[in-house]
């Protein structure tokens, strides 16, 4: 790999703010060339990243290829055909995602690349902003799970967000409650969960009801805390424009022109399911997360589980299935995430296997 150098890019191939160019030819029957001139020396800089490691980092992912740098020019050559041209938008990609402020990392070339190779368009995903908290941070989908599921909340009246932990399902649909209320879409949020013992007893935590169910809801407060300061997030509970409450005290009540997400909805009972969706008024949100491979509810009968076959053909109503894909911690999670996930994979074929046998 030649050194760095000059220079800057824009967009994706499919991007219309796009000032880079991608010039394709071939040097032998067998040798596909194509070259991304990319105008700007800061683009350019960022690009190949520190000492070239960012260049390292692809050519490392696509070891067929061969990229050369000159000027304000990604040359990318290799045999396959297929591969150039992936590794010629992943660079049209990266200049889009640096050119709108985007920094780049390890993490997020990660994301890149499974966006690339799986012909998504990281550029129209990763700078999709949701919500730009209290202290400037802009909140952001990380990956194309993450993208439909903030989309499928902005045009639905209910929307189910199913995935394993780490995939954003709360943090994204907080994120949306704030961006709603912030645009007087709706006129309070209103946070709930199961009070639901994972092993615990709740009996033996000292305080009131409320102090005992208070840990089951922490979640919820430190996504808040994430959008918003400290002190906002307290005044707007004690003026009850923000709520958080444990979903046995949403029975009864009919609730309009509010944002509200049921987190954790995996340990609800059927008839808490039936209770929570019916408790919807007009000028409504409402979003209900859950991780289906984590229920604690007593003997394992979920509300959460075959809901979607129960729901089949109602309007405004999504269903949107995270995985460990869109795991956006530590990789040793989305790496757990997937072992679980083949070992789900494998006693299912066995025991289709013992269907058929049967």
């Amino acid at each position: 790999m030649t050194p760095p150098p000059a220079a800057s890019s824009s967009s994706s191939s499919s991007s219309s703010s796009s000032n880079s160019n991608i010039i394709s030819g071939r040097n032998s029957a067998s040798d596909s060339t194509t070259t991304v001139v990319v105008p700007g020396e800061h683009v350019m800089t960022a690009l190949v990243g520190p000492r070239d490691q960012f260049l390292r980092r692809v050519e490392q992912q696509f070891p067929t290829v061969r990229i050369r740098v000159r000027g304000n020019e990604v040359r990318v050559a290799g045999d396959d055909t297929t591969q150039v041209t992936t590794v010629s938008r992943l660079f049209e990609e990266l200049v889009t995602l640096i050119q709108n402020g985007q920094q780049l990392d390890d993490n997020t070339l990660d994301r890149v690349f499974a966006m690339v190779q799986a012909n998504e368009v990281p550029s129209e995903i990763l700078t999709h902003q949701v919500l730009r908290s209290s202290k400037g941070r802009q909140v952001k989908p990380k990956t194309a799970g993450q993208k439909r599921y903030v989309d499928a909340i902005a045009n639905n009246v209910i929307t189910f967000g199913i995935g394993p932990a780490g995939t954003g399902k709360s943090w994204l649909a907080v994120a949306m409650a704030v961006r709603a209320l912030q645009a007087k879409q709706v006129e309070r949020i209103i946070l709930t969960r199961p009070a639901v013992e994972a092993g615990e007893r709740l009996g033996f935590l000292p305080g009131d009801l409320m102090a005992k169910i208070d840990p089951y809801l922490r979640p919820l407060y430190d996504a808040l805390y994430d959008m918003l300061d400290v002190e906002g997030v307290q005044r707007l509970m004690e003026r009850q424009i923000i709520e958080v409450a444990p979903l046995a005290f949403m029975r009864g009540r009919t609730l309009n022109n509010s944002f509200i997400i049921l987190d954790e909805a995996q340990n609800t009972t059927p008839e808490q399911m039936k209770m929570f969706l019916t408790r919807i008024g007009f000028g409504s949100h409402v979003v209900v997360t859950g991780d289906i491979t984590q229920v604690d509810v007593a003997g394992g009968k979920s509300g959460l589980l075959s809901l979607e076959q129960t729901l089949a053909g109602i309007d405004n109503l999504a269903f949107v299935k995270l995985s460990g894909s869109d795991v956006v911690r530590h990789k040793i999670v989305a790496d757990i995430v997937a072992a679980y996930e083949r070992r789900d994979d494998e006693r299912e074929k066995r025991r289709a296997g013992a269907r058929a046998d049967a």
